[in-house]
């Protein structure tokens, strides 16, 4: 591990005030940890955020609810409102690492997760994350956990975040603070597409820090609900998860809200699928096609291709659940 400069922050201003360029900030240390061993990360200087008063989840003025950047995973999945309002948040909090880690993780670290991609985390390959302009083998190489949408950039690797996903369905914002103040970030804003500048994974600037998340007012959040296909019950990143909210009237969705995990370099919304299945019957076969109109687009490789039928399937049957469907009726 590359020796660094230690410090804590005694509150959001001062933190930002003793960041460095050459620095950077310490919360759960879930990822940053990992990544220091690796050698993937060498940051000079660390800022220790974890007395920072950002530990609150409160009421907003239109019903929504603001989550500080230090909310562990564990205290925000078993919060009422967040199990009452917003069950798909908790349920993919703890579909997540172990009891210890969600104990330790926060809020804001989770949107910050980098990507899982072997040849990320070897040091003896080139990266093009790691190591701008020096390649992808995982387009020609290992791919079966690399993403299907948004794939014409510098890198092909699936964001790993449980969290973000119904964060993505929820046009949630994220509220950062930096020198000049606080700004805030639509969540459809905050995470890059590749692109040619794939080391960048996020839009928040050097010196910022994220201080809260807004989740807003959503009725349909209330019905809604988490699916993680992995390849164990525990301790493993997607495969492929959906988050899914479901609003059903007289038979008929009036209301719908779907994001999609391990499938794009960002949290993937999936618009088509919304925009296919809004006022149509709630049935088996609606949501199928719904899923059809999102998969379209895919760009499967050589090892992924088994991404399209799981989603497909995945998607539909947590719809099926969502409108109560009957069992007969999902055949």
């Amino acid at each position: 591990m590359t020796p660094f400069d230690y410090s804590r922050a005694a509150d959001t201003a001062d933190a930002i005030a003793q960041l460095r360029a050459d620095g950077a900030f310490l919360a759960g240390g879930t990822n940053l940890v990992d990544h220091l061993k690796l050698g993937i990360a060498r940051p000079a200087q660390i800022v220790d955020i974890n007395r920072l008063p950002l530990t609150d989840i409160d009421e907003t003025a239109d019903g929504g609810l603001r989550i500080g950047a230090m909310v562990r995973n564990s205290d925000l999945a078993a919060h009422p409102a967040i199990r009452q309002r917003y069950p798909f948040v908790a349920q993919a909090l703890l579909s997540g690492a172990s009891g210890q880690l969600r104990n330790m993780a926060s809020t804001g670290g989770n949107l910050m997760q980098r990507v899982r991609c072997v040849y990320f985390q070897d040091l003896t390959t080139p990266c093009n994350k790691r190591e701008p302009g020096s390649g992808c083998p995982a387009r020609d190489g290992f791919g079966r956990y690399n993403a299907i949408f948004d794939t014409e950039g510098e890198c092909v690797a699936a964001h790993p975040s449980d969290l973000c996903v119904p964060l993505a369905a929820l046009d949630t914002v994220v509220i950062v603070q930096g020198p000049d103040g606080e700004r805030r970030i639509p969540f459809a804003d905050f995470h890059r597409p590749a692109g040619d500048t794939p080391s960048r994974d996020t839009n928040l600037a050097a010196d910022e820090l994220i201080i809260a998340v807004e989740l807003p007012a959503s009725p349909v959040a209330a019905t809604s609900r988490y699916r993680k296909i992995r390849d164990r019950a525990s301790y493993a990143f997607a495969l492929v998860s959906v988050a899914a909210a479901l609003e059903v009237q007289g038979g008929t969705v009036t209301d719908v809200r779907l994001a999609l995990g391990g499938v794009s370099h960002r949290p993937h919304r999936a618009s088509n699928a919304e925009v296919a299945l809004r006022g149509k019957p709630a049935t088996y076969q609606s949501f199928r096609a719904a899923a059809e109109a999102e998969l379209a687009n895919a760009q499967t490789g050589h090892d992924n291709a088994y991404k399209v039928p799981m989603l497909r399937n995945a998607i539909t049957a947590v719809l099926a659940d969502l409108a109560g469907l009957p069992a007969e009726d999902r055949s």
